[in-house]
């Protein structure tokens, strides 16, 4: 997702693509936590109390989400694609 495009004329681009990515993880996270609250909610409330063994239903969603949620986070703060691309530049730049 390149966003540079769309910063404004007085932003750095390359910084505002960074505040955005970090802005929908951010966005992302709330969601994650509010619909896996429900989904936990739910099922207590719908079949806890019949469920004595096993894993309870709302671990899958909350375990493949939450990958996904991982995932996205290490692409917003700690391996910006910026990053990797200025260090293959530079490597490239040596190497020649």
């Amino acid at each position: 997702m390149n966003n540079e495009k769309n910063a404004p004329p007085e932003k750095d681009p390359r910084l505002w693509a960074i505040a955005e990515r970090r802005t929908g993880f951010k966005r992302e996270f709330v969601t994650y936590v509010v619909i896996n609250a429900f989904l936990w909610i739910l099922w207590l409330l719908t079949g806890a109390a019949k469920y004595k063994t096993g894993i309870p239903w709302p671990v899958w969603p909350t375990l493949g989400w939450g990958i996904a949620i991982v995932i996205r986070y290490f692409e917003a703060y700690r391996f910006p694609k910026e990053n990797a691309v200025e260090k293959e530049y530079d490597k490239l730049k040596r190497n020649q």
